[in-house]
This record gives C-alpha cells, sequence and structure tokens, in this order.
C-alpha cells in the first residue's frame, strides 16, 4: 500500500535531504577551523590593511573636526532658539560670498573686447528728443533693432550737428535669417502698414533731420519685395520743402531688376544695398536666398537706371575673410560702379549668431581705406565701429560742400 508513486516521491525528497544535511554537518568543523585562521592572520601585526585602516579613519576625523570647527560653536548651539535668524542670515552671506568670488573668477575667464571697440555712451539732447519721437509714433528703426554701437553718436550729431536717424520699413520681422542679424526673422511676419509712409514722414519733419536714412527687412513675403512701399515713402519725404537728403538701405529683392528700378528712380539721394562679405564667406553669413553676385548685380542695375545716384555697399570684416578676398570684392564694387564704401568691425549680438574669428586692429582699418582710395571710390569710411549708416549725414555733407569748392574754384 506504499508502493504508491506520491508517497515513493517524498520518501525520496526526504532522503536526499537528508543526506546533503549530514555531509554539510561533518564539513562545518573544517569551515569554521579556516574561517578562524583567515580572521587570526588578517588582524596579525603583519596585516597591511590595519594601518590603511586606520589612516583613513583618522583623515575622516580631521575633516570632521575641520567642519565642526567651521560651523558653529556650542554657545551658537546653546542660543539657538533666540538668535537662530542671526545665525541663518550669517551663513547665508557667507554662501553669498562665496558665489560672488566663483562669478568673479569666471568673468575674468570672459574674453574682454579690445579698447577701440568700446563705443561712447548715448547721451545728449539731440538723442533724448529722437528717442522720444520714436516711441510716440511707433516706428522701428535699425539703430535699435540692430543694436548699433554708434547710436548715441549718430542721433546725437557730430562735428557739424548733423544728426542721423535710420528708420527701418516694413516693420520689425524679417523674412531671411543672416547668421550675423539681430533682427528678428519670421516666414510670416505681419502685413504692412499702409499708413507708414506718413507716419515716417511726419516723423522727419517734427525731427527736422538734414539727412536719413531708409532701411528695410526682406520681405519676400511681399509681391514686389516692398519696392513700391520704399518708393512712396521717398516721394513723400521729397514732396517737403526743404528736402532732407535721403538715402536708402534696401534689400536685393530677389534680383528683380523692376523692382530695384523702382526705388532707383523714386528721388532718392544715395541707393545703398550690402554685400557685407567676401563672396568666399556669403554662405557662411549670409542667407540662402542671398546671393554675392545677385547683390552687385542690384548695385550695377541702379548706376544703370539712373547714372547720377550714388550707390553705396559696406562689408563687415572678422568674419574668416582673407586679404586676398577683400581685394578682389574691392574690385568688384568698383567693375559694378559702386561710389562709397564702408568697412566695420563684425561683433556677435547674441551666442546664438555666429562668432567673431578676429577683431581687425585700427591700423588694418586705416590699411583698407587707402586701398579703397587708391581703386577710386568717392568716399570710403574704415573703421571698427563704423556701419552702412555711420555717420552718413556729415560724410554726405562734406563731399557736397567739396564739390561746392571744386566748382567755384573752376569758375575763378
Amino acid at each position: 500500500k506504499h508502493d504508491s508513486s506520491p508517497f515513493r516521491t517524498i520518501m525520496l525528497f526526504r532522503r536526499v535531504t537528508w543526506s546533503r544535511h549530514s555531509s554539510l554537518q561533518r564539513r562545518l568543523p573544517a569551515l569554521c577551523r579556516g574561517s578562524l585562521r583567515s580572521s587570526s592572520s588578517a588582524s596579525g601585526p603583519m596585516s597591511s590593511a590595519a594601518p590603511a585602516d586606520e589612516a583613513g579613519e583618522s583623515e575622516r576625523l580631521a575633516k570632521l573636526k575641520e567642519q565642526m570647527e567651521q560651523g558653529p560653536s556650542l554657545a551658537e548651539f546653546a542660543q539657538f532658539g533666540s538668535d537662530a535668524p542671526q545665525v541663518k542670515q550669517q551663513h547665508d552671506a557667507a554662501k553669498k560670498k562665496q558665489k560672488l568670488s566663483l562669478k568673479e573668477k569666471a568673468k575674468r575667464k570672459k574674453q574682454r573686447l579690445p579698447a577701440w571697440l568700446k563705443a561712447k555712451p548715448a547721451q545728449g539732447d539731440n538723442y533724448q528728443r529722437l528717442k522720444e519721437t520714436v516711441r510716440e509714433l511707433g516706428l522701428a528703426t535699425v539703430c535699435e533693432e540692430a543694436r548699433c554701437p554708434n547710436i548715441g553718436e549718430c542721433w546725437g550729431g557730430g562735428e557739424h550737428e548733423t544728426a542721423t536717424a535710420t528708420i527701418m520699413l516694413m516693420g520689425d520681422t524679417c523674412t531671411r535669417g543672416c547668421r550675423f542679424c539681430a533682427v528678428k526673422t519670421s516666414n510670416a511676419p505681419p502685413p504692412l502698414d499702409p499708413q507708414e509712409p506718413e507716419n515716417v514722414s511726419s516723423a522727419i519733419l517734427k525731427w527736422g533731420l538734414d539727412y536719413v536714412v531708409l532701411t528695410s527687412v526682406d520681405r519676400d513675403d511681399v509681391e514686389d519685395g516692398g519696392a513700391s512701399h520704399i518708393a512712396r515713402t521717398v516721394q513723400l519725404l521729397k514732396a517737403h520743402d526743404p528736402a532732407p537728403i535721403v538715402e536708402c538701405l534696401t534689400p536685393d529683392f530677389q534680383g528683380n531688376e523692376e523692382h530695384v528700378a523702382v526705388v532707383a528712380n523714386s528721388g532718392l539721394d544715395v541707393f545703398a544695398h550690402n554685400v557685407e562679405t567676401v563672396e568666399e564667406m556669403t554662405r557662411f553669413v549670409r542667407d540662402r536666398r542671398a546671393g554675392y553676385r545677385q547683390s552687385l548685380a542690384v548695385l550695377e542695375h541702379a548706376k544703370k537706371v539712373r547714372p547720377s545716384l550714388l550707390t553705396k555697399t559696406s562689408i563687415m570684416l572678422g568674419c574668416g575673410e582673407t586679404d586676398t578676398e577683400v581685394h578682389q570684392t574691392l574690385r568688384d564694387l568698383r567693375d559694378s560702379g559702386v561710389d562709397i564704401v564702408t568697412f566695420g568691425q563684425y561683433l556677435r549680438p547674441t551666442k546664438r549668431h555666429m562668432k567673431v574669428a578676429e577683431y581687425v586692429t585700427p591700423e588694418k582699418f586705416e590699411y583698407w581705406q587707402g586701398v579703397a582710395e587708391q581703386l577710386g571710390f568717392l568716399y570710403v569710411a574704415s573703421g571698427a565701429l563704423v556701419r552702412s549708416s555711420y555717420r552718413a549725414g556729415e560724410l554726405f555733407l562734406k563731399r557736397r560742400i567739396e564739390q561746392q569748392q571744386q566748382q567755384q574754384q573752376q569758375q575763378e
């Protein structure tokens, strides 16, 4: 009756378990003796682990002692109930001082701008008056949008007190995204303000400016690129008596010659369009829709439409260009009939924009001014802080005075 399969299975399990238990009992004394020997040998005088443990323990004790010395004293602990706020305040002050010292160290490590790149602070009666009027009329200026370092000098007027303001037409949002520019970008900016030409002309009258620069964002979303909008603004300004001198820093209108002609024939005095950099660096600096040859064609066509029109462009240095490339760019500009060229240092607006490859020295800017003048440009402005519209009014008036003096000498 005990031969059933479950019974035999249970008995077999008990037999195997008991045999394993008996084997373990026989081996246990030997295992205990081996453990005792190993523990006694480890604790003997020849052991190398003991001195290391003692050294580590003493080091931990030393650190703990140092922390206790730096922390609150026993008297402070005793008075913690009444003086807790004072103790906490002292502790917070010490932590703040430590953080400030770390920030100062980090600040020292940052690369400082050369001394020649420090701009004068914006001040003066003209500057304040222009700033207030811009706010009242809700106008956008490239001086502010592009964070120009010369805003105080241009708005305040220079040696001849000729204040120059650069008004940005067609809003403050561009449809292109050049890697050097701080102006906002969007594929679908707000629509054009049809009252903007009238508002701008009213602002110019109120300011009493002798020289005004009109620039604009690129508006590839508008049918004619905004050419008629710019032309209308110029025509309203020229309808006043006396009319200010008007310079237009235009977009490239995607190379459309008809749109370029609309602006060139609007009555402006100076047609400006920037190539920005040398041909080899254009694809790294400008938006993919802007081209070096396309910009040269725009300047050349404006001169062809009105041969008496002054044409102007600007080149940024410090983007990674070589001297050979700059020389070739100047020759290309002269071949396209450009009259005025300006050189300036590229400065990184934010960390999101491309890095500065080189801070060009004042001596190098003087060198490029001499090279450009030898190539036959009518006027050259070259300096680290020079921008396309930098003191444009003074430079233009100076040139007109020189022309008048030459005419008088010829008549005599």
